[in-house]
């Protein structure tokens, strides 16, 4: 398996009034972060926060292009990122042990923390439509260009790994710091984004060379 050593390029907050970051989500123009009770839209450029939406958000967060999904406990909300509407409610496949959440092929893709778990969800009905095994747990779910990513954070280390979209298999991984987590996560062409649990942090590590 190819390893290689996080590069942080930036790192933002932490915000004075955000205690933890869950899901993170970039939607092509700025940053979504799950804070608890509200999803914030911060400018990745500034780090400004640009918009506030009052609603739960525990843990993962995905763009479909043009609605967020957040899991909130049990369950994903969709959500209006305008004006914060909630549009549906569909049931989390965890029933609360769910952790990161990305949209790609149509679908939503649901991670579970301890079970080491990334479930293919209906974003219309909530059924799981298959599960991949990985062998590490699973906090932030990303897709970019085609490559399946999860963070994992297991006592006081953290990567961001990437495995085989049809069989978990782990293909890559990249070592963050000692000490600095992965909650959530989501990337663009050039970099990730990696929520920091409870430091209040938002992270952009470069996305290593593919091939």
């Amino acid at each position: 398996m190819k390893r290689s050593k996080a590069e942080i390029l930036h790192e933002y907050g932490p915000y004075p009034d955000i205690d933890r970051v869950g899901g993170v989500c970039f939607d092509g123009e700025q940053l979504w972060i799950a804070s608890g009770d509200r999803l914030d839209a911060i400018d990745p450029s500034s780090g400004e926060r640009k918009q506030s939406l009052a609603v739960a958000a525990h843990a993962g967060t995905a763009f479909d292009g043009r609605h967020l999904f957040q899991i909130a406990e049990d369950r994903i909300q969709k959500i209006d990122p305008l004006s914060g509407e909630i549009l549906a409610t569909l049931p989390a496949p965890g029933g609360g042990s769910d952790s990161g959440l990305a949209w790609a092929e149509g679908s939503l893709w649901v991670g579970q923390y301890r079970e080491r778990r990334i479930h293919q969800v209906d974003p219309a009905t909530g059924a799981v439509l298959r599960t991949l095994e990985s062998n590490r747990f699973v906090t932030g779910v990303a897709w970019i260009d085609g490559e399946l990513w999860h963070g994992t954070w297991e006592d006081d280390g953290s990567e961001l790994l990437r495995i085989d979209p049809a069989t978990g298999t782990p293909l890559e991984a990249v070592e963050m710091p000692p000490g600095m987590g992965v909650s959530g996560l989501d990337a663009d062409g050039e970099r990730f984004y990696c929520g920091g649990g409870r430091s209040g942090r938002l992270r952009a590590v470069r996305r290593p060379p593919r091939g």
